[in-house]
């Protein structure tokens, strides 16, 4: 299985997020950290904004910033808002044509159904939170030093 750029750019702008905490994060300043399009990011932006996973602030002085604690968001949390399909057969598509003469009683389906399960579970597993922490320099290597360490930390969130 082949995760989307898309579902690969929503992991690393949270973990933008996660690891400048407690500020809010500009898009202009995440994509210029990955070398990505603004436009890419804000089109990311909407799905995660919608599942709650991030929250924006509008204005001048706006930004993102996490939705809820990084140790909270796992990155099936990602996938399951960014992914359109998890088909990895013909037989596993929504839209009932199949050509296959098995496709009731084969068991290629079964075990291709336990492997994507079994992928989810391991997703489900590690948070964001978890690859921050495991790149000890990672605020160094986002460009995440200097200027935008001394910013003014982000309005909490309210509480829920």
């Amino acid at each position: 299985m082949r995760l989307t750029k898309q579902t690969n750019y929503a992991v690393r702008m949270l973990m933008y997020c996660a690891a400048n905490d407690g500020h809010l994060s500009r898009i202009p300043e995440i994509a210029r950290a990955y070398g990505v399009s603004e436009l890419f990011l804000f089109k990311i932006l909407q799905p995660l904004n919608k599942a709650g996973l991030v929250e924006t602030v509008r204005g001048r002085n706006g930004g993102v910033r996490l939705g809820r604690p990084a140790k909270d968001i796992s990155l099936f949390d990602i996938v399951r808002v960014t992914e359109d399909s998890f088909a990895m057969a013909e037989c596993f598509e929504d839209d009932g044509v199949v050509e296959c003469p098995l496709v009731d009683s084969c068991g290629l389906n079964s075990a291709l159904r336990k492997a994507l399960n079994a992928f989810f579970d391991v997703l489900t597993q590690y948070s964001i939170d978890d690859l921050v922490k495991a790149r000890p320099q990672i605020n160094f290597l986002l460009g995440l030093t200097g200027e935008q360490a001394y910013r003014k930390p982000a309005v909490p969130a309210p509480a829920a």
